[in-house]
């Protein structure tokens, strides 16, 4: 039984830009239709993935204990963290904009945090688990990344929401940026990662069980 070939085998690189297969004899450096740079595999890419998700992490402190917004509610003001600001809103019976604040504002990037950390040391430790599946998480990551703007403006769709409906006033504050920061961090750490290397050790083994079958 032979398992399919890979892309390095026959002498082929995948353009990320436009998904030409394209011929690597000679090792041209740009995509010859679209002229995007040629990698086999993104350098350093382990490194640079790490360095990226750690600085969002050491950001994601100060986004959330510093205020990230002025809510009045009633003609009462006071500044509020960003679980402060989802229990304000739970309590005053607004559920729906405490539920938009959550999923923006917690629930995803703690997604991203826990899935880029368990692919990275799952790659670093030549790990056999799971290789499918992990394949599928970095494409969810991926996924949701399209949407992680919405964690920066979700202040100001909050704040255009609640005038509209005349239940508050809402003001950003300095936390803002810190969760800015955050965004654009975990969103270059998902671009950094390559995920082939989730399979790079699974074809050396299979190679080796191979040689050894031929080899008797």
């Amino acid at each position: 039984m032979t398992t399919p070939p890979v892309a390095s085998e026959l002498n082929l690189c995948l353009c990320h830009s436009c998904g030409l297969a394209c011929d690597m004899t000679g090792e041209p450096h740009e995509c010859e239709r679209c002229g995007a740079p040629l990698h086999r595999r993104k350098a350093n890419a382990l490194t640079r993935t790490w360095a990226y998700l750690l600085t969002s992490l050491v950001f994601y402190i100060p986004a959330n204990v510093l205020p990230v917004m002025n809510t009045k509610m009633v003609g009462n003001g006071a500044d509020s963290t960003i679980m402060g600001g989802v229990l304000d809103f739970w309590q005053h019976g607004a559920w729906d904009i405490a539920l938009i604040i959550f999923i923006a504002s917690i629930a995803v990037p703690g997604i991203k945090f826990v899935a880029l950390t368990l692919l990275l040391v799952t790659v670093q430790r030549d790990s056999d688990w799971a290789r499918k599946e992990r394949s599928k998480m970095y494409r969810f990551v991926e996924l949701i990344g399209y949407w992680s703007m919405l964690d920066v403006i979700v202040v100001a769709l909050v704040a255009s929401l609640v005038k509209f409906q005349a239940l508050a006033d809402i003001e950003p504050r300095a936390g803002i940026l810190f969760f800015g920061l955050v965004v654009v961090f975990t969103m270059l750490s998902a671009m950094s990662f390559d995920p082939r290397l989730i399979w790079d050790q699974h074809h050396s083994k299979n190679e080796e069980v191979m040689d050894e079958v031929a080899s008797h």
